[in-house]
């Protein structure tokens, strides 16, 4: 009998330790299942990302085991259709499984909230009380080698739909954000008429811009190359338009794209809904719904 005990505490912790190493094997495979980290704070969400993948794995393949093994090793004889032997409650084992959800939900909680600190985003809670201009810093995901000075300063203006990108330092007007590597950005989010959503999967940012609200918002580029912006809230009839490109180039790069631009005469952008618009409105048999009209044409140096 105290063989068995012995045998059945070595199983049980030899499972405990199999079902461990599997799912940080498992957590450490989430790192692959999303795109490239292309600043600084993605390394934040990817860490908060694989932990949850960890502790969900863990949670699921300690219950499939636990059934698996009370399967295998505790089935009833053949033909044994008589009822198992009376189990009173356990005050402690209720107190265990209730005590350890609470406390995994709260250590989920704080991890996720001191993650979403340290990647500044502005919540309702700050925009609905502060006043402009919201400010915020996400200092903390800044890599050891990344320049803090200066900072690069761009002016973002969500309307709809289409993003504009203003250089102020150059005084040049982009359709696409260009970005150098390495380098403390900061971006001056503002919305022309409705609720917009600043989000770049590859950064791992998401940032709502409020009308009538101007938002600081900072962040480290760290991977050259070239990436997506989209608007992360509905705005309208022609949301699925608002996107722009994103490319991180070397500071010396992006200096001579400033220059180069610089020189360029402004020119009206290409306006995806403002195009669509205007075939929608020539049609004879008006069609679908009715919407606002987009955004005019503007200005730019660089149409992209």
């Amino acid at each position: 009998m105290k063989i068995q005990k012995i045998l059945n505490i070595l199983t049980l912790l030899t499972g405990a330790i199999a079902v461990t190493v599997t799912s940080l094997w498992i957590g450490k495979q989430a790192y692959f299942w999303l795109p490239p980290q292309a600043a600084a704070e993605s390394q934040l969400i990817d860490d908060l990302i694989s932990f949850l993948v960890t502790l969900g794995a863990f949670i699921f393949l300690g219950v499939t085991s636990t059934l698996m093994y009370s399967v295998i090793f505790h089935r009833a004889i053949k033909d044994d259709f008589t009822d198992g032997p009376p189990i009173d409650g356990n005050v402690a084992v209720e107190v265990v499984w209730t005590a350890i959800p609470i406390l995994l939900v709260f250590w989920i909680a704080g991890y996720s909230y001191q993650v979403y600190e340290q990647m500044g985003i502005q919540g309702p809670s700050e925009l609905v009380h502060l006043h402009n201009p919201l400010a915020i810093q996400s200092a903390h995901a800044e890599p050891a080698n990344a320049l803090t000075e200066p900072v690069e300063k761009i002016d973002v203006l969500a309307k709809q739909w289409a993003w504009v990108f203003h250089y102020p330092e150059r005084d040049i007007t982009s359709t696409e954000l260009h970005l150098p590597s390495d380098r403390r950005v900061r971006l001056a989010l503002k919305s022309q008429d409705v609720l917009h959503g600043f989000y770049i999967p590859a950064f791992r940012l998401k940032q709502d811009i409020i009308p009538n609200h101007a938002i600081d918002f900072e962040f480290t580029p760290i991977r050259l190359g070239q990436y997506r912006l989209t608007d992360s809230q509905y705005s309208g009839t022609y949301f699925a338009t608002m996107q722009a490109n994103v490319v991180v180039e070397s500071p010396e790069d992006y200096q001579h794209w400033l220059a180069q631009v610089a020189t360029q005469k402004p020119s009206l952008a290409n306006n995806q809904a403002a195009s669509e618009y205007a075939q929608t409105s020539n049609q004879s048999v008006q069609t679908g719904w009715v919407t606002v009209p987009p955004a005019a044409p503007f200005l730019v140096n660089s149409p992209g």
